[in-house]
């Protein structure tokens, strides 16, 4: 099987070698299908994995960008709350475990959101 083939790749070897405008004329043939039936494929059945990656906006002060900047602070201000609530339960000695946990989880929140948004302002 394999001598077949190295004897067909061969022989299709001399034949381009001996014919070269041929090979040439057949091989832009077969690229130009290829380049339509490409561009058929991705006009009417495009992929849904394409473009799903969201570039980052670095530079853009657009309304995305903006929504994204509101949004952090709103959550910023939501945790900034309920921390204050648990400080008020505190004052009263009624803290549990579950507050301890609940507090570290919101600080590492709040953190995180800070950190992002010092990131992006850069």
């Amino acid at each position: 099987m394999i001598a077949l083939l190295k004897q067909t790749a061969m022989t299709a070897w001399e034949r381009a070698a001996k014919h070269p405008k041929k090979f040439f004329a057949y091989s832009m043939i077969f690229l130009s299908v290829s380049f339509v039936g490409s561009l058929i494929q991705g006009i009417f059945f495009p992929s849904n994995s394409l473009f799903k990656i969201k570039p980052p906006a670095l530079y853009n002060k657009s309304a995305v960008h903006q929504n994204s900047d509101v949004k952090r602070d709103k959550e910023m201000e939501n945790i900034v709350e309920e921390l204050k609530g648990l400080k008020l339960k505190r004052d009263r000695n009624e803290l549990r475990k579950e507050d301890s946990l609940r507090i570290e989880y919101l600080y590492s929140q709040y953190q995180k959101l800070k950190n992002s948004g010092s990131t992006e302002s850069n």
